[in-house]
Order: C-alpha cells, then structure tokens, then sequence
C-alpha cells in the first residue's frame, strides 16, 4: 500500500519503529476546492474540524515553509491561508509531521498532536490559536524508558470535564524498549498523566499500537481501537474510565480468515442509536470492514469491503466514520473505486446498505485528487469536506467538498453540559435568530456572527435536540442529542 504513515520512520531517546450490499452512484456534486503545492503544505493526512468562524481547519504531514507540516484554514469556498510551518524553532522542539485533524476546544483554540519533533523528538500536544499562534504543551518521551508514550499517531478528544484524551501508537511501561502504546489524560495548561499502557497483558491480549483517537460515549466512559494485539494479534476494541480502567471488548480476526475484519486504524462514532461505529483496514474479503459495537461488546460486521469485482466498492477503508444528519454513516476509502487504486466516498445505513458516492482520480491527471487516508466532516450547510493525501494539480493532495443535497444544520460546542454553562451554536446563516430550545426548553441566547450564536443550558432543559429559528427555517442538531449532565 502507498500509505504515507509507512515511509516515516523516527529516532528518539528510544529507538523503534511502529506500524503504522452495495451500490454505485456517480452523480454526485463534488468539487476540488484546493489543490496543495508544497508551500501551503502536501499531503494532508488529517480530516477537517468546521470551527465556530464557519471555516475550516486542518494539517499536512508534509510542506509549509520548512517542509515537515502544516496548519491551514480554508473557507467553504476555498480560499486557503498557511497558519503555521512546523519546525520553526530550533531542532524542530515545536513538533513536526502532523498526520492528525484538529478539534476546537471550549476556549476557541485548536488542539492537535504531532507524530515526531518536541524537545524530545517524539511528539507533542500543541494548542494553535486561530490566528496562527502555536504553544507545545507537552513533548512525548520526557519520561526514562518514555513510559509517558511516544509518538502520538491520533487527534485528541475534549471530555466533558474539559480535559483532553489522546493516544500514543508507542511508548508507555510495557513492551520495553520501543513500548506498546498508551492512553493519556492532558489538561489545557499541559499537565500529562499516563492512564494505561498497553500490553499490560500475556501475548498483549489487551491490545497494542493504538493508531487511532478516543470518543467519549454517552455513558462517559471512552471508546477506542488499537492497531494490533488482542487474543489474535489483529487489533481489539476497548473501553477506559477516565480514571483509566481498559476493558477490552472485542478482539478481531475472532472469525474465520477474519471475516469480521482486522487491523482498525480509525477510532469509532457513538451514533443515534447508542451503539459505535468504525472501521478495519483489513479483513473481511481481505479490505477491510465496517462494524458496529454495542457499549458492552457486542460486534456486528455491516459491510465488507470489495464485495463487487474489481472493488469499484473501494476497498482499504483508513478513516473514521461520521453520522450525518440523515442518520446515516459516511466515509472513504484509500483504495478501490471505479478507477480501481485512488480511493471512494462511501455512504453506508445502520442496517448495513453501501452507496458508493464518488471513485477519485474520475479526473485527467487525478487532479479530483486520490487516496483520502482521512474521514470526512458534514459541515453545517449540509456539505461534506475532506483531504486526499495525493494526487490535485501539483500531485500533493487537496482540499475538496461533496454535495447530496442535506438540508442545513446547527451543532453545539460542547455536546453536553451542566445547568447554566455556556455553550456555542454553530450554523451556516443565523442572523435574525428569534429562538433558542434545548429539548423544548427555551434559552437567552446572542447572536455573535451569522455562524455563532452563544447561549448557556437553560434550567429545566432535559437531554435532546437544541433547535434554532431564524427566518429561513428551525435548524436543528438532528441525531446528536446535547446531553445535559446532571
């Protein structure tokens, strides 16, 4: 496989190498926004964040002005301007090789990790500001042996109680001297604490080299995958308490030739329903999988990829999924199509029905752009948008957007809160909002900018839908409930 993640190989304090029924439809309204060459950045391996401005934020591994990656925000109609070339300071203590998507925290700043570069040349958490100023707030190895991880291979995920939780694809107390992996906890001010290490179990029965990030379900506790390990070496699902009891849910390849898949290297999505869902790169006809998982363990595999001859289904799925606001799952592929090796945009219902949307490279010389190791993020218009790692005008990656024809949306940051806490409403047009419910219940809000409004939990407000009225219409969160904690 091309994968670019392959072709890194890093040194640090410890040295190691880590591993990094369906149906066609072409139709579809896609349109390449952004085509890198190398001095805004190459090869972007990140998915998209929509921040509470309306644009888009992202990295590439590659490129920028010292060539080891890049911060950018593109707007929806894509205009895009560099925010950051790692490697600025002095033996690249600022990090290099970003390979992750951003998330914008509660104070309005972004977060993310890079796989190398730090004081110690293994990784780092960073915060960027949307005017480009970046902090490192942690750099990995800074432990004997890097018990506290290294290399961080995955974004991070904001819980409720505002800390940040991430993953390293290598480090921690087991598996010395390159080590297995860790889960780890990091406040905004850079405090770090290790939560557990993988293969802390016989054979790494508990599983080894997370590749992908955590999401936190409803229930608290967080979700995520690791790339290998487990009772078949396949790679596992997990469960860990924030205070960093893992349970280990399900090991892959628990079938015959695997066919409830193997290796994920994608984190997974709570949906509607309450079950998770993901990807595996691997198994069922041998590339890869989609599952569901229910919160105590139970898999079902939906869908398996190069079901069809030639694997015009796309085959090879790297990314997580998102639940648009229709209820179903989307995702790509890195590999498969109707041109056979650059990649697709697939569609997938929670019964399992696969809708191919769009086979890259339909373009003369790939420049629709081709192989997309990332997912892609329904902004609130509706729209999707995402990266290809390869292929545009200069054969470096784009920026691109899908249109289906989904009705506009509202999102909160956060996704849940107490009584009384302040939340932000983001959305395409909301000048002239006249109403602001939580679950029914009405809330004062203030309308910042036609793509934020701010507004605090209402008391009486119970969990469900926070809904907007302006004079086009009542927009909603759909099927992300905002949880009100008690």
């Amino acid at each position: 496989m091309k994968r670019i993640v392959n072709k890194l190989h890093w040194a640090c304090v410890v040295l190691g190498l880590f591993p990094a029924a369906a149906v066609v439809l072409r139709a579809q309204t896609f349109t390449t926004l952004h085509s890198f060459d190398g001095a805004d950045g190459r090869y972007s391996l990140a998915g998209l964040v929509q921040a509470t401005n309306g644009d888009f934020y992202g990295t590439t591994i590659f490129g920028g002005v010292n060539d080891y990656g890049e911060i950018f925000k593109i707007t929806p109609s894509g205009a895009l301007t560099a925010l950051y070339s790692f490697c600025a300071q002095s033996d690249c203590s600022d990090g290099q090789y970003s390979r992750v998507g951003l998330i914008q925290a509660t104070d309005g700043d972004f977060y993310g990790t890079t796989y190398a570069g730090g004081a110690n040349a293994c990784g780092t958490v960073f915060k960027v500001a949307a005017s480009g100023t970046l902090t490192t707030l942690y750099s990995f190895c800074a432990q004997s042996g890097c018990t506290d991880g290294e290399h961080p291979s995955a974004g991070l995920v904001q819980a409720a109680s505002g800390d940040f939780y991430g993953t390293t694809v290598g480090g921690g107390a087991n598996c010395a001297p390159s080590g297995c992996g860790t889960v780890f906890k990091i406040t905004t001010g850079g405090t770090l604490t290790t939560l557990y290490s993988f293969c802390a179990q016989t054979d790494c029965s508990d599983g080894q080299g997370p590749e992908a990030g955590l999401v936190q379900a409803t229930n608290g506790d967080l979700y995520g995958t690791t790339w290998s390990g487990g009772v078949s070496g396949e790679g596992t699902v997990f469960k860990i308490a924030p205070s960093g009891a893992l349970t280990t849910l399900y090991s892959f390849c628990s079938q015959f030739a695997c066919a409830d898949g193997a290796g994920p290297s994608a984190g997974l999505v709570q949906g509607g329903s309450g079950d998770l869902y993901g990807t595996t790169q691997g198994g069922g006809n041998n590339a890869g999988t989609v599952f569901k998982i229910t919160p105590s363990g139970t898999l079902t595999t939906l869908y398996a990829f190069c079901s069809q001859s030639g694997c015009p289904d796309g085959s090879a799925p790297y990314a997580a999924l998102v639940q648009a606001s229709n209820g179903d799952f989307y995702g790509t592929t890195y590999d498969g199509g109707a041109n056979l090796y650059w990649g697709t945009i697939f569609k997938i219902a929670p019964s399992g029905t696969l809708t191919t949307l769009y086979s890259f490279c339909s373009q003369s010389g790939c420049t629709d752009g081709e192989g997309p190791e990332a997912g892609i993020v329904q902004a609130t218009n509706g729209d999707f948008y995402g990266t290809t790692a390869y292929g545009g005008a200069s054969n470096q990656g784009t920026v691109f957007s899908l249109s289906v024809g989904l009705a506009p949306f509202v999102k909160t940051l956060p996704t849940s809160g107490k009584t009384g806490a302040a939340i932000g409403i983001l959305g395409t047009d909301l000048t002239g909002a006249t109403n602001v419910t939580f679950n029914g219940t009405p809330a004062a809000f203030t309308v910042v900018s036609r793509t934020l409004i701010t507004t605090t939990v209402p008391a009486g407000a119970t969990t469900g839908n926070v809904e907007v009225t302006t004079p086009s219409g009542t927009l909603s969160t759909r099927n992300v409930n905002f949880q009100v904690l008690p």
